[in-house]
């Protein structure tokens, strides 16, 4: 019988397992948006829930228990000083898996691991960087095109 034998295995003994999720979590706490496989992205969600519940609680037990488990102190201030106010009105549900697609050398399954909220500063951004750069090829395009037409005048 397999009872309490639930959990993400993820095909790793214990120690190897434990680095794998908490490396995935500190990233998602550093760039708000990762990629990996579909199983990974299950077994690193609600461990990231439980970090960004410790950051808004905001006392120094749970910085010290958040610490523990993340990284880098980076990931602990970012968690705490922005992560931490930015969901303080949301009652769970900080992250979405959201699928890729598969990947190609050995066709696993993937996905992004995200933080909600994360996609609108980031496609505000990407937007306003391809805006930019339509603009600038537009002015080369006509200081070119100005400098062809005197050349044949």
């Amino acid at each position: 019988m397999r009872h309490r034998k639930g959990g993400f295995h993820l095909k790793r003994d214990v120690s190897a397992r434990r680095a794998l999720l908490r490396s995935l979590v500190t990233s998602v706490v550093l760039d708000e948006r990762i990629e990996t496989t579909v199983p990974k992205a299950k077994a690193a969600k609600p461990l990231v829930e439980k970090m960004i519940t410790l950051a808004k609680e905001g006392t120094l037990h749970s910085r010290r228990l958040a610490a523990q488990f993340l990284l880098t102190p980076e990931s602990v201030k970012k968690l705490f000083d922005k992560l931490g106010p930015r969901f303080g009105q949301r009652n769970g549900g900080y992250t979405r898996i959201v699928r890729v697609g598969f990947r190609r050398g050995d066709g696993a399954e993937t996905c992004m691991l995200e933080l909600v909220g994360s996609d609108l500063v980031r496609r505000a951004a990407d937007r306003a960087k391809r805006r930019e750069e339509k603009l600038k090829a537009l002015q080369e395009g006509r200081d070119a095109g100005a400098e062809g037409d005197s050349a044949n005048s």
